[in-house]
């Protein structure tokens, strides 16, 4: 009679690192994290907290970012798309507070903002026009490399030597 191994993937399986507190950081929650605001249409990021086990999400979800559509007095709805087989499924996940944060994915984008109008209000006063569009990284420029007092080098591989 044969064995076989069967593994078993259940519900917090490869989870040993993913639900654990940082290094230092446990004991109880920073007050902070209950004092943040939270309002709907907000980006968050989902992340696992280990000293809640309350409110956990999936781990499927940690690492997510979603949007808020719901708040209720310790928690927060979140929208997230999940990709099941060929298609995006808009999944609504109920979690604690201290198990998201606030996306920092939307301040690049808010910053570039307020810099090209503060351009474009410095350009209308001088009566000029501006070009606000990004640029992609442009090849870096042409220079003249001179042999003079740099005599080249040629390289050569060492041959091997063994010593037994």
């Amino acid at each position: 009679m044969s064995t076989i191994l069967v593994w078993i993937h259940g519900y917090r399986s490869g989870t040993r690192y993913a639900f654990q507190r940082d290094f230092k950081k446990h004991g109880t929650i920073a007050l902070s994290t209950y004092l943040k605001t939270y309002k709907v249409g907000d980006i968050v990021d989902i992340k696992a907290n280990g000293a809640v086990q309350k409110g956990m999400p999936h781990k499927y979800y940690h690492g997510k970012t979603g949007i808020v559509y719901n708040i209720t007095k310790s928690s927060v709805g979140v929208i997230i798309n999940k990709v099941v087989g060929n298609r995006y499924i808009e999944k609504r996940v109920n979690l604690r507070i201290e198990h998201v944060k606030h996306s920092a994915c939307r301040q690049e984008f808010l910053n570039r903002v307020k810099t090209n109008a503060a351009l474009k209000r410095e350009a209308k006063a001088k009566g000029e026009q501006v070009y606000l569009k990004r640029q992609p990284a442009k090849p870096r420029e042409a220079r003249v490399i001179s042999t003079e007092g740099n005599v080249p080098q040629t390289l050569a591989p060492v041959p091997y030597e063994t010593f037994i």
